[in-house]
């Protein structure tokens, strides 16, 4: 087999191939042998008709056919193999050429490829992040969610106010037509709280039992997505909260602890840990803008229009893929359908720049990714989607995405080794040292859950925490948010990885035909 590389732009390249016939023999015995189970040739048993018997009754182009469909992406992948610095991050569109039959099969095959490209010095990246301030106002907080943990709850009759809980029924119309998903009695709710429908906090406040208020508010999800709806909410009941006094009492109930001061100093140490958490947060997040910004990136087209095609699928998902219902939507919210693909657009060429950034990072730093890092990777990714992890290895091979996962981890590794290369000073200027928080991407245990859920995992066993310990994993868990969050902007979610990370199947269905 011959094959040359022309390079239309940094992005993308041409393979030309040429195929000798005396290479595609097992190809032709495998068609045969395929071609004779499917057809009935009278005098000769299912899958024993000679091949010249197969090609005067079917004729040769229905064989020729069947070889170059199945020989097209084995020579294809081989002539990306032997090319030197072709890394293909797309599928390819591939064109016969020419078939000479009986001397040699010609095929050209366009793909997008990885760009060339120039990092800047890690050690030349300078970021701020936050002081380490716990104050104790920060403290007194924490005291008193521990406390509302333990807190009792009173009827009451008088209205409602904020941080009060009441029993609500709603229901809802759109055009006078119930909503019957947007109904629910029995709900409960903690006034000022917020999040779940807008204005609802407006209606219910100074609302006592067997009260009701009707308002108008927008339906984000379902049949009437996009569209304002009448929503009436009925107060059946309303609920102060009594929260036990600040004491020892309290301490030895709630803690491990004999006194109120041991308590408020082990809360004082968590939050500082959960400070220093949101510290490799910055760093990670500040480290990699300034990376990506620094970095000239050519990018594939075909890439980034796969992103955007994913991004507006998953949006337009929502409302059953009813582009009219999506628009309206969009009106609502005060933007056009033009505007939202603009940002569509340009949140998919940033990501896009961003994978490729750190895959550079990562064959620069030499970065691998061993079996325990991988399975780790696996078993939380199925955590968060509440899956057993035998059924989402499973899933993920189907989708042939157990490539996207090893690269993630890759990538994470990779920003590791650039946040530790580069310079962190905090707020007042101090030098920040997070190698004890980060490790560094040579260590095997590095795995997808946050920094801020790993340190309290040291610190805490939580089969047997205290309240006052479950309290603290639960602010870690929001500096774990905000982690994830950098992990997205990263392109770092395995699942949901685009076209650029899935294996190259080459699409040659109907080459031979075609040609």
């Amino acid at each position: 087999m011959k094959s040359t590389v022309e390079r239309l732009s940094p992005t993308r390249v041409r393979i030309n191939v040429e195929v000798p016939f005396d290479e595609l023999k097992p190809d032709f015995d495998r068609a045969y042998r395929k071609i004779a189970q499917q057809v009935r040739i009278p005098g000769f048993r299912p899958g024993k008709a000679p091949a010249r018997i197969l090609e005067a009754r079917l004729g040769r182009g229905v064989v020729l056919d069947e070889v170059v469909n199945a020989a097209i992406p084995a020579k294809y992948s081989e002539a990306v193999t032997s090319a030197d610095e072709v890394n293909p991050i797309g599928r390819p569109d591939i064109e016969v050429t020419e078939i000479a039959d009986g001397d040699h099969l010609a095929f050209t095959a366009e793909v997008d490829v990885r760009p060339e490209i120039s990092l800047p010095d890690l050690d030349g990246i300078t970021v701020t992040v936050d002081d380490v301030e716990v104050d104790e106002a920060a403290v007194k907080e924490e005291l008193d969610n521990l406390r509302g943990r333990f807190g009792t709850l009173s009827g009451v009759e008088r209205p409602a106010g904020d941080d009060d809980f009441v029993l609500l029924d709603l229901s809802a119309t759109v055009d006078g037509e119930p909503v019957e998903e947007a109904s629910t009695s029995g709900f409960s709710y903690q006034v000022g709280q917020g999040g779940l429908i807008d204005g609802l906090d407006e209606a219910v406040r100074g609302l006592s039992a067997g009260e009701s208020a009707t308002f108008t508010s927008q339906l984000v999800a379902g049949e009437f997505a996009g569209k304002d709806a009448e929503i009436t909410a009925a107060v059946t009941a309303v609920k102060e909260r009594e929260l036990p006094e600040a004491d020892d009492e309290f301490a030895q109930l709630a803690s491990e602890f004999d006194t109120l001061d041991e308590l408020t100093d082990d809360l004082r140490t968590r939050l500082g840990q959960v400070r220093r958490m949101e510290q490799v947060t910055q760093a990670r997040d500040k480290v990699l803008e300034a990376l990506v910004d620094a970095t000239d990136v050519p990018l594939p087209e075909s890439v980034v229009t796969a992103e955007v095609e994913s991004r507006v699928h998953d949006a337009v998902h929502a409302f059953d893929h009813d582009d009219d219902r999506f628009t309206q939507f969009l009106d609502a919210q005060g933007k056009s359908r033009e505007e939202f693909d603009a940002d569509v657009r340009t949140e998919a060429e940033r990501n896009v720049k961003t994978r490729l950034v750190l895959d550079a990072l990562a064959e620069q730093e030499q970065v691998s990714v061993n079996d325990q890092e991988l399975t780790e990777r696996i078993i939380y990714q199925a955590q968060q989607y509440q899956m057993p992890p035998e059924e989402f290895v499973r899933r993920i091979q189907e989708a042939g995405q157990l490539g996207a996962v090893y690269s993630d981890v890759r990538r994470s590794k990779a920003l590791i080794a650039a946040v530790a290369a580069a310079t962190v000073t905090d707020e007042s200027g101090g030098p920040v040292d997070l190698s004890d928080l980060i490790g560094s991407a040579d260590e095997s245990d590095e795995s997808d859950e946050s920094d801020a859920e790993q340190a309290d995992a040291e610190q805490v066993d939580t089969e047997g925490a205290s309240e006052a310990d479950a309290a603290a994993v639960e602010t870690a868990e929001e500096s774990a948010d905000a982690d994830q969050t950098a992990d997205d902007a990263a392109g770092t979610d395995g699942a949901g990885a685009t076209e650029a990370e899935a294996p190259v199947q080459p699409e040659g269905g109907r080459a031979a035909s075609d040609a």
